[in-house]
């Protein structure tokens, strides 16, 4: 009797190091490894440690994250970490170790005036002011597990080269306003406006809350006019309409891949996507959904051009939130990371124009075009709890 092979599982692609553009770059797609260069950056630090996340969860990994500070504390590196007070569970109390040991912890303040509706969004590690790490992982469970673990599929890059003063200069600012709660608005949004981003192959964009698309959305904008091969990895997916319009074109005139969350802890993000497939579809593009974990991965390939950080493509990452986006000109890079969209679509379901029409009923495009409006407009903890699912 033949027997059937089965599939198997879903593994997380091996880390690897390139240099790109006189920079030394460690992409760490899997959560263990992860886990281990974040570590080894905190461990290794002699004299300074600065530190920046959305989500800090008091759980394991958050405990010894926290635990690495107070080490690195107690031996004399200036430890400095900025939380987002909306995103991050871990507060003062849990922190307290570390502020014992002289270590300084900014709590990034969601106050009841307009600058409530900021989230630091940022991911960011310095080591030493030599060494940078950046992307879209969060400091929780998820993001370090293995996929059969039910994990987080995310993605991290360690930095060392010119672009790491830059993002010095840029993590100064921040700690600056996130060190003074009174500051308003209007400050964070003249650091934001201001931010030199250095001159291209390599540049460090800034996304906030200024006047109409933040600069690295612009970018984003005008690579796509230019451009013939989109490669795009995206866990939540509402753009505007000027770039969905950018995105179809594209795909009239040449290769577009994008592949988005089948699974996610907020159903409603899911909708939201699904609401924008039917125009793209008919252009051309090529899109599937992830299935074997949940995606928080942030990585967009526009032909040799390569965009790695903490933005998600939809609408808070693209006019609200603080984001830090590194955009690279670099041909091989762009291959490699390609490379990874591509281990992920075996993984994943193929959305083809008669799939998508198949699910499109009156009730479910409501549904998607609600979810749309909550995730775009209002925020993701509303559509989290209305949960109104895929």
């Amino acid at each position: 009797m033949n027997r059937v092979e089965q599939p198997k599982p879903y593994q997380d692609p091996a880390a690897f190091t390139l240099e790109a553009q006189g920079h030394s770059l460690t992409v760490l797609p899997g959560g263990p490894e992860r886990m281990k260069a974040l570590l080894a950056l905190i461990d290794g630090a002699q004299r300074r440690l600065d530190l920046a996340f959305y989500i800090f969860a008091p759980d394991t990994s958050g405990e010894r994250v926290r635990d690495a500070l107070v080490a690195a504390a107690r031996r004399g590196v200036a430890v400095t970490l900025v939380v987002d007070g909306f995103g991050a569970e871990a507060d003062e109390e849990f922190f307290a170790p570390l502020i014992e040991q002289g270590g300084a912890f900014r709590c990034f303040h969601a106050r009841w005036t307009v600058r409530y509706l900021i989230r630091n969004h940022q991911k960011i590690v310095l080591a030493d002011d030599a060494k940078a790490m950046l992307g879209g992982f969060n400091i929780e469970d998820g993001y370090f597990a293995l996929p059969v673990e039910d994990s987080w599929t995310d993605l991290a890059v360690t930095i060392e080269g010119p672009v790491v003063a830059r993002i010095i200069r840029w993590f100064a600012e921040l700690d600056d306003w996130a060190a003074h709660p009174q500051e308003q608005l209007s400050a964070i949004r003249r650091k934001v406006r201001q931010w030199d981003a250095g001159e291209a192959p390599v540049q460090l964009l800034i996304g906030g809350p200024t006047r109409g698309l933040s600069s690295w959305a612009r970018c984003v904008g005008r690579d796509l006019v230019a451009g013939e091969r989109l490669d795009m990895m995206m866990a939540y997916f509402s753009p505007n309409p000027r770039l969905r319009r950018r995105m179809a074109r594209m795909a009239r005139r040449g290769a577009t891949r994008l592949v988005m969350a089948g699974r996610s802890d907020n159903p409603a993000t899911i909708s939201a996507a699904r609401a924008l497939y039917g125009k793209l579809l008919k252009a051309g593009a090529q899109i599937w959904e992830f299935e074997a974990t949940r995606l928080h991965t942030k990585l967009i390939v526009i032909d040799h051009v390569v965009y790695l950080g903490s933005a998600n493509l939809d609408m808070r990452s693209l006019y609200v939130n603080l984001e830090i986006v590194l955009r690279i000109e670099d041909a091989a890079l762009a291959e490699r990371m390609r490379g990874l969209i591509e281990h992920a679509l075996p993984a994943s379901r193929a959305i083809t124009p008669e799939l998508h029409r198949s699910r499109a009923g009156p009730f479910t495009r409501l549904r998607w075009w609600a979810s749309w409006f909550l995730v775009s407009v209002v925020d993701y903890t509303v559509s989290r709890k209305l949960n109104l699912g895929p």
